[in-house]
């Protein structure tokens, strides 16, 4: 699974790498080392016009977006937010017909830049036999920005008011697969990536063919990545700092 990673890029580095024209006036997303479930998060987005089903590639009211989403995504049918918080990745095998997932999967596709995740490895001490969790920071060998498949839905909140800008909450997950290269000796799951060739196919809601679509999902950095192990102050969320991808000394 992914459930923590790191996003530290500003609005104005993202826009023109993900071709956004006009992306946030306001810096409303701090650099973050820790981002946790429930966060919100910098998503890229293209979102489709009402009668998206007779929209072609190129229509013009189809804007790619930079906007922040919730970690976690809600259902539009749950009957709480609270399931975000266990809906955060959604697994490549199985998302084109999860009944929470499917439905985004072919309308609502989302990129979530990321420099890279952390996972933990179970290690057991072989003085006392003791197992203990050390985390790794993974990430591109070339430190590139890394783009993670992902998905968003909207969910209204029944208790508020329809005219009320707190009526529609958006939520997204991230995509995971197989771990390979680095990760895998570190955790049996991460997180899918997209190459800069494949942005635009992923984001368009017109491209509706889940066989394609799955096509498009690789390996992050073309299975090209790094791990080091991190101090385990990454495993408070309420930590937050640069130093947490430092590598530990001990």
């Amino acid at each position: 699974m992914c459930g923590r990673y790191v996003s530290t890029r500003s609005p104005q580095d993202l826009a023109p790498l993900f071709h956004v024209a006009d992306p946030p006036p306001e810096e409303t997303l701090a650099p973050s080392w820790n981002v946790a479930p429930t966060d919100n998060v910098w998503a890229v987005l293209e979102q489709a016009p009402l009668d998206s089903d007779s929209a072609s590639a190129n229509d013009a009211r189809v804007r790619r977006e930079l906007r922040p989403l919730r970690w976690g995504l809600v259902p539009s049918w749950a009957k709480d937010v609270k399931i975000g918080s266990r809906m955060i990745n959604a697994r490549v095998e199985t998302v084109h017909e999860k009944p929470a997932y499917r439905r985004a999967f072919t309308r609502r596709r989302c990129l979530l830049p990321a420099d890279g995740f952390y996972e933990w490895e179970q290690i057991k001490d072989p003085g006392t036999g003791k197992t203990r969790k050390q985390p790794y920071f993974i990430h591109p060998e070339d430190d590139q920005l890394m783009a993670l498949a992902g998905l968003y839905e909207y969910w209204r909140d029944p208790a508020v008011k329809h005219d009320d800008p707190d009526a529609w909450l958006i939520t997204c997950t991230i995509i995971t697969t197989e771990a390979t290269d680095a990760a895998g000796r570190v955790h049996p799951r991460m997180p899918l990536a997209l190459t800069p060739d494949h942005y635009d196919t992923w984001l368009d809601p017109t491209h509706q063919d889940p066989h394609d679509l799955r096509a498009l999902l690789g390996q992050p950095a073309g299975g090209h990545l790094d791990a080091r192990p991190v101090s385990t102050l990454v495993n408070n969320v309420r930590n937050n700092s640069p130093h947490l991808v430092d590598e530990a000394t001990s």
